[in-house]
């Protein structure tokens, strides 16, 4: 019997005009934490599709448990026990929750789907793992957190026992981290092997028993976690030391750049609304940090401040201009950028090259077209620009299908196209979701850089230690208000915490 649940002997997979992964080896015991680390587009999800069967490799072998397998698609995958949570959830967003777990694995009788004794397994699974949902939910009504239970209960009720779990946490608050890592030390207390891919060096130190690194699609080497540091690892990883702390200058504020008074945001799935008379300032040269637990009217805030969504009562000024009811594009035209949460949704068109995504809100300026016809060259010249300059690593440089790189890459284009706009606000949701540690020390320089030059910047973030280290002022927002101001020098994580969780609020009482 083999001392390895899986071992992937010298993998090489390519697309056209680049190697992602060259020669690489992995082995998962049974039982363990194996953390997958590499920088954005080093080709660690690339290895699990092979793993999974979503790609074929050139050359490599497979075994489980010592014996050579072939892996064809995700149903071999499936019967050889092997499960995947994607990066991007693959979830049916007009099913329920239970149709979206049975879906593929269906009881049915006389052609008739026999629902009953999979609702019951399926609750007896989220209750014996503490992932309590609700089986007749519809997923477009669920929370990220709450879509990324029902991605792990679908491979728990096809009795995975090797789970796949690409970037699980880029979309998670620090409370469900910190219930995803409990999940993940049950699975593998209960015997089931975990591969788990990530960019956050303290999840690797905190839950991981081994660490493989990759770099530029090769495998640098397989480390203990209890004898390296994250230093070691990010070492390892980016080829050089990284700064974890952000070195800045004290902020020196000058005139108001965005005034937000009295802002009310009705909400899509209940009465109350989703912002209710939020009002603060954020002025030219400084950074100011929109910090919540998710699902506290943030993501509302930001779509009516953007134009995304209509508000119900308040006013919105930008560089002394009412814009409360302008366009997108005049918000954009008038000095604001935006970073959105959601890079798919709304900073992408996926079936659009790097280069179309990289003007999508400048193809109209003279410099981009001629008598209505877009000048290829220039927006050529200007995309190899940004992807040099910001490090975007894409198979076809400018002419690349924005669907097929990786999602750091995806989100560099974006940071990338929006700093470089010549913007008076810069609106920066989650800018740094789903990337290693390499390019988040960057992007946040970028940032500090903006706000030096004179930007304002209004962060919205759910990392706690990104909002302490690049914040000026710190808002905290809990169920739609604004319960608190905060200089990050004088406060802690958690204090915010308290603030975050509706405990406290600075008029002295408990949030209702």
């Amino acid at each position: 019997m083999s001392d390895y649940v899986i071992e992937m002997l010298g993998i090489t997979k390519e697309f056209p005009g680049i190697k992602a992964n060259d020669n690489v080896t992995l082995k998962l015991k049974k039982g363990e934490i194996h953390a997958l680390l590499g920088e954005n587009g080093a080709g660690k999800s690339t290895l699990m599709s092979v793993l999974f069967g979503l790609y074929q490799p050139e050359s490599g072998t497979i075994r489980k448990n010592g014996q050579e397998v072939k892996i064809h698609d995700p149903n071999d995958a499936t019967a050889l026990g092997i499960g995947m949570v994607h990066q991007h959830f693959k979830l049916v967003e007009v099913f329920s929750v239970l149709d979206n777990i049975i879906l593929g694995a269906e009881d049915t009788h006389l052609g008739f789907l026999k629902k009953d004794a999979a609702r019951k397994k399926v609750l007896a699974l989220s209750e014996k793992y503490g992932m309590r949902v609700d089986p007749d939910a519809l997923i477009e009504d669920i929370s990220v957190g709450m879509q990324q239970r029902v991605e792990i209960l679908k491979m728990l009720y096809r009795d995975n026992e090797i789970l796949i779990l690409d970037e699980p946490t880029a979309v998670l608050t620090p409370q469900e981290i910190d219930e995803l890592m409990d999940i993940m030390r049950s699975f593998a207390a209960e015997g089931k092997s975990i591969l788990f891919i990530t960019h956050k060096l303290n999840e690797i130190m905190a839950v991981a028993d081994r660490c493989t690194v990759l770099r530029k699609g090769r495998c640098v080497g397989t480390v203990d976690i209890a004898s390296t540091t994250k230093e070691e690892l990010s070492r390892m990883m980016v080829g050089r030391d990284v700064e974890f702390k952000v070195e800045k200058a004290p902020a020196k504020p000058g005139g108001t750049v965005l005034r937000v008074e009295g802002v009310t945001v009705p909400s899509r799935i209940h009465k109350n609304n989703a912002v209710s008379d939020v009002s603060f300032e954020v002025r030219a040269g400084e950074i100011v940090c929109l910090a919540g637990i998710e699902g506290n009217g943030q993501t509302e805030f930001v779509s009516a401040l953007t134009g995304l969504e209509k508000m119900s009562g308040g006013r919105i000024t930008l560089n002394g201009k009412d814009i409360s009811h302008a366009s997108i594009r005049e918000r954009s035209v008038d000095g604001m950028s935006h970073i959105p949460e959601d890079r798919h949704k709304h900073g992408l068109v996926l079936d659009y090259t790097l280069e179309e995504n990289m003007v999508l809100q400048r193809y109209w300026e003279p410099e981009f077209q001629n008598h209505g016809f877009i000048r290829r060259d220039k927006v050529r010249a200007y995309a190899e620009r940004l992807i040099e300059q910001y490090d975007v690593r894409s198979a076809e440089g400018p002419q690349t299908i924005a669907r097929s790189m990786s999602g750091g890459n995806q989100q560099k284009a974006i940071v990338a196209r929006e700093l470089d706009k010549q913007s008076n606000l810069l609106v920066a949701v989650q800018p740094t979701r789903g990337l290693d540690v390499g390019a988040i020390e960057y992007i946040h320089k970028q940032i500090v850089r903006e706000r030096d030059e004179g930007k304002a910047v209004l962060l919205v973030s759910l990392e706690l230690d990104e909002v302490m280290n690049l914040s000026d002022r710190i808002l905290v927002m809990y169920e739609g208000r604004v319960v608190g101001e905060f200089d990050p020098a004088a406060t802690t994580v958690q204090e915010l915490g308290l603030y975050m969780a509706g405990a406290k609020r600075q008029d002295g009482r408990a949030a209702k």
